[in-house]
C-alpha cells in the first residue's frame, strides 16, 4: 500500500477572478467549531441565520433565498432545474463562464433524441443563442430584441461575466423580460457581495445564483446563494424538475422554507456540513458588518487604482468590472499571456489568463481592499512584465500609485 506524503500547500496570493482571499476569521470559524451533526440545534440555528442574512445581502423579500451545498455550479445547477426538456430558451452568452451556463441550459433543454445526438454538446431546437462578442456587454436592446423575435419561456443572463470582465444591463434584461412576459434567469456569481444592488428592483427575474468563493468570500465549498420568486416555485411546484440534491423547494425544507413560509423546525433534505455552515454564517456577519454599499463603493476606489497602475505599465485595460481587471500587454508582450501568468503564478501570485480567445490577462482584487494590498498585486504584476522583458519605470509606477492614495487620503 502506498501512503503519500502529508499535502503541504504554500500561501498564495489569489488575485485572479475568483476564488478570493478567504477573510482568516471564516477560516476560523471553520477549524474551530465542535464536532456536530447536520440536526444538531446550533447548526440549525446558524443555517436559519445565514438564510436572513442571505435575504438583507441579496436585498430582496423572497422567502426561497438560502445556500445550495456545493461551489457556484451547484447554485446555478439548482436555478438552471427550472428549465425541462423542449422548454424554449434564450440564451445571451459573453464569454467563458455564461457559456458554460449555456451549455448547462442546452443540456437541460434538450429532448432525450437531442441528448443523445449529442450528450456533451446538445443543440436542442427550442434554445436560442444570442452571441455577444467576447470584451462587449450583453445590452437592453439586444435582449428586447430576441424576445420580441423568438417568445420563448425562459431568458438567461450572467450579470458580471467574469470570462471577459464585463457588466452586462440587468436593468435592461429585466425590463425585456417584463414587456414580453419571458421569465427571467440571472448568474450573479461574481456580482453577489460586490455590487451594491437590489434583486427585488429587477422584477422580470424570477431566480438568482451566486457562488461562495467570490464577493462572499465563505470558502470555495461552502454554500452557492440562491433565491427564487413566488413565480419560480409555483412552476417548479406544478412542473416539477429532474434532480433531488438541488430541487428548489426540497432543499429550501433545510433551510426552514416549508410552504412558502419560515418555519422554526427545518426538515431533512440532505448532509449538512456543520464547518461549512460556521464559515459560511460567519462570512456573511463579516460582510453586513463592513456594509453592502460600503464594499461596493471600496471595490471601485481600489479598482481604479490598480487600473492606473497596470496603465502606467503600458497595458491596455478592457474590463468595466469593479473586482477585477482584464487586460492587453504591451506590443512587445503581446502573444505571451499565458507565459507571462504561468511565471506568476511560479511565484505564488495567483493571476488568471482568460479561459477563451483572445487571450488577455486577468487580475482581481477579491478582499483585498487596502492600500498596502494594491500595492503589493501591482509590484509583483510589475515584477512578472519585467522578468518577461517589459520596459517601464517601476519605481514611477509605484510612486504614482502612492499618490492616488495620498491625495485620496
Amino acid at each position: 500500500m502506498t501512503v503519500f506524503p502529508q499535502l503541504e500547500i504554500p500561501e498564495t496570493l489569489a488575485a485572479g477572478p475568483g476564488p478570493g482571499n478567504t477573510d482568516p476569521r471564516v477560516l476560523e470559524r471553520f477549524a474551530k467549531i465542535g464536532v456536530a451533526d447536520h440536526m444538531q440545534k446550533d447548526v440549525l440555528r446558524g443555517m436559519l441565520e445565514a438564510k436572513l442574512m442571505l435575504r438583507e445581502l441579496w436585498g430582496t423579500k423572497n422567502v426561497y433565498t438560502y445556500g445550495v451545498a456545493g461551489t457556484g455550479f451547484s447554485g446555478l445547477d439548482c436555478v438552471l432545474s427550472l428549465v425541462l426538456p423542449a422548454d424554449k430558451v434564450v440564451v445571451f452568452p459573453n464569454g467563458t463562464f455564461s457559456g458554460i451556463d449555456s451549455l448547462t441550459i442546452r443540456m437541460k433543454a434538450a429532448t432525450a433524441e437531442e441528448l443523445a445526438a449529442d450528450s456533451l454538446n446538445p443543440q436542442p431546437a427550442s434554445v436560442v443563442t444570442v452571441e455577444t462578442a467576447h470584451g462587449k456587454p450583453v445590452t437592453g436592446e439586444t435582449v428586447d430584441k430576441a424576445l420580441a423575435e423568438h417568445k420563448p419561456m425562459w431568458a438567461f443572463m450572467a450579470h458580471w461575466e467574469t470570462g471577459s470582465g464585463r457588466i452586462n444591463d440587468l436593468k435592461g434584461f429585466s425590463d425585456a423580460c417584463l414587456k414580453h412576459g419571458v421569465m427571467g434567469i440571472v448568474d450573479a456569481v461574481s456580482s453577489l457581495g460586490v455590487g451594491d444592488f437590489n434583486i427585488d428592483d429587477y422584477p422580470g427575474v424570477v431566480a438568482w445564483a451566486s457562488c461562495p468563493q467570490k464577493g462572499v468570500l465563505a470558502l470555495p465549498l461552502t454554500y452557492a446563494p440562491v433565491s427564487f420568486t413566488d413565480k419560480a416555485i409555483d412552476v417548479i411546484k406544478a412542473r416539477g424538475c429532474r434532480t433531488y440534491v438541488h430541487h428548489p423547494v426540497l432543499d429550501a425544507r433545510h433551510w426552514g422554507i416549508i410552504d412558502g413560509k419560515d418555519v422554526e423546525t427545518p426538515g431533512y433534505h440532505q448532509t449538512h456540513s456543520c464547518y461549512a455552515v460556521a464559515s459560511f454564517h460567519e462570512a456573511l456577519r463579516i460582510i453586513l458588518s463592513y456594509g453592502r454599499a460600503a464594499k461596493a463603493t471600496d471595490y471601485m476606489y481600489h479598482e481604479k487604482a490598480l487600473r492606473q497602475a497596470v496603465e502606467g505599465m503600458g497595458c491596455e485595460v478592457t474590463s468595466d468590472m469593479p473586482s477585477l481587471i482584464v487586460l492587453n500587454l504591451p506590443g512587445k508582450l503581446a502573444g505571451k499571456e499565458k507565459e507571462l501568468v504561468q511565471g506568476a503564478r511560479s511565484q505564488g501570485f495567483g493571476i488568471w489568463p482568460t479561459l477563451s480567445e483572445p487571450v488577455q490577462v486577468r487580475i482581481g482584487i477579491l478582499n483585498q481592499l487596502s492600500a498596502e494590498q494594491i500595492d503589493e498585486i501591482a509590484s509583483r504584476f510589475a515584477d512578472a512584465m519585467l522578468a518577461m522583458g517589459a520596459e517601464f519605470d517601476k519605481q514611477q509606477v509605484m510612486s504614482q500609485l502612492k499618490s492616488y492614495y495620498a491625495k485620496a487620503a
